[in-house]
């Protein structure tokens, strides 16, 4: 099954996320879970970074948990809100 996880930056953090994503996409590309796509989400204007997303194939809400908490983008404190939800994929 699918799931989305959606994630907000907190205010300020661009130091945080900059210095943390050699380590973040270290971890993705190590393959803890199976990642169908990922990416940072940006402000309107497409110059700023403002949160990361992810879709993810996994059996449990459990595993889509851990996957998010082992993150170093996680480690370093740099989401404000984190959103983990069932994706019903439909289309593609």
């Amino acid at each position: 099954m699918h799931w989305i996880v959606f994630c907000t930056d907190k205010p300020g953090a661009l130091a945080i996320r900059e210095a943390n994503t050699p380590k973040h996409r270290a971890y993705l590309q190590s393959g803890p879970i199976t990642l169908v796509t990922s990416g940072p989400l940006m402000d309107d204007a497409g110059e700023n970074k403002i949160g990361s997303f992810f879709l993810v194939e996994a059996q449990t809400r459990e595993e889509v948990e851990t996957f998010n908490r082992n993150d170093p983008l996680f480690a370093a404190q740099l989401w404000g809100e984190i959103r983990i939800h069932r994706f019903h994929r439909k289309v593609g």
